[in-house]
């Protein structure tokens, strides 16, 4: 569930759609989040231009979805995080994009670890990134949802809000029928399954839904939302009717727009709070 259309390295190489004032002022930093035997891992640092010493801003992290193959470009490289790490920047914000090792569904637990890594480098290196280590936001795309349901279960206050833009809410309806009895292996497949890691004390959360993905992932969406409801959690859901998987590259009209000016305020609001 990677951004992939015919040409994949095209489609990586696709800017984000939407623009703000400032963002062709950003630039960004280059560090190494964590070794590996894979190799090091890259995390850029999106910041707004001329803070004072020692200023500190909101972050967002943006979750790159997957399963990914280890030899495309790392995530940093593509043109929607270039595009989104600007942008927060552009926002007041900290932009903080990165590579995780989603390289398979075996390998959920590798990716995790990954993403728990690159979270704890950043409020480590709060100071030298300008980060503000408590007001985070999560924001994940496509098949990077699953890594959104720790956040949703453990409740860190530093987790400000999430975001899933077209993203896989719910691994369960891909379970097989050796899964179904298989205590452990239904354990895990719970584990990264937002829509069951969900409760009345998860964090704000804001889905975007594209009207023309696959429809089995848009029914893990759908179940999430309902789920949410259930629990009466602070939920924004909004639909792009016609738009396709990775709309905001891809479809080029005013309600891709309207979706990524709406998740700006919403996590503006959740900065403010």
């Amino acid at each position: 569930m990677a951004n992939e259309q015919d040409d994949p390295l095209a489609a990586l190489r696709a800017p984000l759609l939407y623009r703000a004032p400032g963002m062709e002022r950003v630039t960004a930093r280059r560090f190494t989040y964590r070794q590996t035997p894979d190799g090091d891992l890259p995390l850029n640092v999106y910041a707004p231009p001329n803070l004072s010493a020692g200023e500190r801003r909101p972050a967002v992290v943006f979750i790159h979805g997957g399963p990914i193959s280890p030899e495309l470009p790392p995530a940093t490289e593509w043109g929607i995080y270039r595009g989104y790490g600007a942008l927060a920047a552009a926002s007041g914000w900290v932009g903080v994009t990165f590579t995780h090792r989603f390289y398979s569904w075996d390998a959920l637990e590798q990716a995790e670890g990954d993403i728990a890594a690159v979270i704890a480098y950043t409020r480590e290196h709060a100071g030298e990134l300008n980060v503000d280590a408590e007001r985070l936001c999560l924001w994940a795309f496509s098949g990077g949802g699953p890594f959104l349901a720790s956040a949703l279960r453990e409740r860190p206050a530093y987790v400000r809000c999430l975001v899933a833009y077209y993203t896989l809410l719910d691994v369960r309806p891909m379970a097989s029928p050796e899964d179904h009895t298989d205590d452990a292996a239904m354990a895990r497949i719970t584990r990264f399954s937002p829509a069951a890691a969900i409760n009345p004390e998860s964090p704000a959360i804001l889905v975007a839904r594209a009207g023309q993905d696959h429809p089995g992932l848009n029914a893990t969406i759908d179940g999430f939302i309902q789920a949410a409801l259930s629990a009466n959690v602070s939920l924004d859901a909004l639909n792009h009717a016609h738009g396709q998987h990775s709309f905001d590259t891809r479809d080029d009209v005013p309600r891709t727009r309207e979706i990524v000016h709406h998740t700006l305020a919403f996590v503006r609001e959740r900065f403010e709070a």
